[in-house]
């Protein structure tokens, strides 16, 4: 059985051995059910202690129980905190490791909790479209108030010991954490102070701010439009503060149901099992072992350059950041500076973590500088012959053993390989803007990557805290293939007749945080342009002139003050003469303007991504349908909780995507036509049937 009974005196200890990480599966709560009745029937039994074998208390539920249902087969979640609460002895939890989910709402059901100092706990439900359905809205409220349950548990946050400490959720912190449990618990037998169950405590949401749901509401209506999952969370915490405890505990399950058989919650397990496959690369085995990184050089202090450093010196890597002259190294150092210091401001860093941090990073302008590092990241303007002679200057300057890797979001990998003596050491690597805070990591394989090489950028990827995609080498990769069809056709949509507010209202709308003009003017108009100046359109296919000119009047998006909008700071307002300039073009172009529906907006923008997923998946470029659907939630905003675009559009019905394709591509030319591989998922029913 993966749960254990062994005695310390008076006191039983139930330890949970279910590798790797103690999920609560099925086989885990029988025998915390068989376990508690022998604590419950042994008088010599005072107290009871749960902890995890391998300093690993349950990490939570086995997420393939909730998504076949397993996890409602008896003894469910619910029946064994029904038991340790009905028990009549004093239940301590011993939280080593991470305490999530179910988990941690085994913990908060206990009459105490011990943490080790590097412990995490927290409630994350919410990232797979669920609330907590053990109970863990009411208790987590009770233990630590109302303000702290609505920010915790609405993002799905993982708090350090400490913080899980100053809030109440943890009752001491000690490194040897199952002696002090049992101590703990010893004394709460003994009657050195009365064990209180947080159910029935009520001194934390006896008093809090009138207006504190209705101003957390409004302050969240933006980040949670169109979801349920942190709405029902939000109703659940003010129900264990304005309602009897029992009619909480049942709303709360009331609604974790309704969460669970929503599409949205399908939808995030989906991406939850994409993210894990993404992983696995076909013909790479856990043989290959990756190289180890610990020293790194980043070339270009701009703003890639200098966010990508950041990420490797967070990791625990050495960086030298180097560019072509002192003034720009110290531009990069100064923003890294000022980046660290709204991290510290935000609180998502210590000021100790960040000095650290920025101690790692080093300005350089000589190449040999970079003559012991492990691996060296490319960051310069997308310019071929630019990058080709960054390529041979590293070549040159890093040790044999190095990897060269290329930030390019766009050109060839193996053109770039090409420029060197070993080929079988470069790989593309893809951070996505801005680097120090997107998750996602595009890499790229080259014709001649090693599969070291592949498997070290991989791993590096997760050490960056980053989820790591691997794309084939082809124009634009996976995510910026896909895009040039997304971006045009928002310009044409524009020369028809919508305004750019429309275009991304109704993408924002739909669920992405940003549309595709708001998007471009983020990632700069001028890059935008630069990348299109590269390549070249079938004779059948044209390029709006919309972005030349608004490049060419420095338009160049927020970094300007003006691009498609106008900016004061984040804050974007329309700006009459970019309409004026659409204006011109349609009429230049004899282009008769008409009132578009959002409808059409969103089939126009969305439809052609699906056809071009699919040509990706045909040619190899991308291994799997969920790779497509990580790529894009990470790295262009498409909602999570509509699963990607490849499994939007498997649900929406693919037969509507060749519908529109097959309009569009009279009008925009044959690559817009429905591919074989889009036909062919269509008729057999999915991507992976076809």
């Amino acid at each position: 059985m993966p749960t254990h009974f062994r005695r310390d005196g008076d006191v039983a200890l139930l330890e949970i051995d279910n590798p790797p990480v103690n999920a609560l599966d099925l086989q885990v709560r029988s025998g915390l059910q068989a376990g508690l009745r022998r604590a419950a029937d042994d008088p010599a039994v005072k107290a009871v202690v749960l902890c995890g074998a391998r300093a690993c208390f349950p990490a939570g539920a086995d997420i393939n129980e909730i998504a076949s249902g397993v996890a409602f087969h008896r003894p469910i979640l619910l029946e064994l905190q029904a038991q340790m609460e009905a028990l009549g002895k004093p239940i301590v939890a011993a939280i080593e490791g991470a305490a999530l989910g179910g988990g941690f709402e085994l913990a908060l059901t206990c009459h105490a909790r011990i943490g080790a100092p590097e412990a995490r706990v927290g409630l994350p439900e919410v990232k797979l479209g669920l609330i907590p359905g053990g109970g863990g809205t009411q208790r987590f409220t009770r233990l630590a108030g109302p303000a702290a349950a609505l920010e915790a548990i609405t993002s799905g946050t993982e708090l350090p010991a400490a913080r899980a400490l100053s809030i109440g959720l943890l009752d001491a912190i000690a490194a040897d954490t199952v002696r002090a449990a049992v101590q703990w618990a010893r004394r709460l037998a003994g009657g050195a102070a009365a064990p209180v169950l947080a159910r029935a405590r009520e001194d934390r949401i006896a008093v809090f701010e009138p207006d504190l749901f209705v101003s957390f509401r409004a302050a969240r209506a933006r980040a949670f439009r169109g979801q349920l999952a942190p709405w029902r969370i939000v109703d659940a915490i003010e129900a264990a503060c304005t309602r009897p405890a029992h009619e909480g505990f049942e709303l709360e399950r009331q609604w974790y149901l309704e969460c669970r058989e929503s599409p949205q919650c399908k939808a995030l397990m989906h991406v939850f099992h994409a993210e894990r496959a993404a992983r696995r690369i076909a013909d790479i085995g856990p043989q290959v072992a990756p190289l180890p990184i610990e020293r790194g050089g980043v070339v270009g202090a701009g703003t890639m350059g200098t966010g990508i450093a950041m990420c490797l010196a967070n990791a625990g890597i050495e960086v030298t950041l180097l560019d072509v002259s002192r003034e720009a190294v110290a531009r990069g150092l100064e923003r890294i500076g000022a980046l660290y210091g709204e991290s510290v401001g935000r609180g998502k860093l210590t000021g100790e973590q960040a000095d650290a941090a920025r101690a790692r990073i080093r300005g350089a302008v000589e190449y040999a500088t970079l003559a012991d590092v492990d691996i060296a990241i490319e960051a310069v303007f997308e310019d071929p012959a630019l990058k080709c002679q960054v390529f041979e200057r590293l070549d040159r300057s890093t040790p044999p053993r190095a990897i060269l890797a290329s930030n390019t979001s766009t050109l060839d990998i193996d053109r770039l390989a090409a420029c060197t003596s070993r080929p079988q050491q470069v790989v593309g690597t893809h951070f996505f803007s801005p680097a120090h805070v997107m998750k996602l990591m595009e890499n790229v394989r080259g014709r001649a990557s090693s599969p070291q090489a592949l498997a070290t950028v991989m791993a590096l990827a997760r050490r960056l805290g980053k989820i790591a995609v691997l794309a084939g080498n082809a124009d634009g990769f996976i995510g910026n293939r896909m895009l040039q069809y997304y971006g045009a056709e928002a310009e044409r949509l524009l020369e028809e007749g919508a305004t750019p507010e429309q275009v991304d209202g109704v993408i924002e709308a739909f669920g992405f945080a940003m549309g595709p003009l708001a998007m471009r003017d983020l990632a700069g108009n001028d890059v935008g342009w630069a990348i299109r100046r590269n390549r070249a359109l079938p004779a059948d296919e044209r390029w709006s002139p919309i972005l030349e000119r608004m490049a060419a009047q420095g338009r160049f998006g927020r970094k300007s003050g003006r691009g498609f909008y106008l900016y004061e700071g984040r804050e974007r307002r329309p700006d009459p003469q970019v309409l004026a300039l659409i204006q011109e073009v349609s009429r230049e172009l004899g282009i008769k303007r008409r009132a578009i529906g959002a409808e059409e907006i969103l089939a126009r923008l969305l439809h052609p991504l699906i056809n071009e997923g699919a040509k990706l998946l045909a040619e190899g470029v991308a291994a799997r349908a969920g790779d497509i659907d990580v790529v894009y939630i990470h790295g262009y905003g498409f909602p999570a909780y509509k699963g990607g675009p490849m499994y939007w559009a498997e649900r929406e019905g693919l037969a509507k995507v060749i519908a529109t394709l097959e309009q569009l591509a009279a009008s925009h030319g044959a690559r817009w036509r429905p591919c074989a591989r889009l036909r062919e998922a269509a008729a057999r029913g999915g991507w992976e049937s076809a």
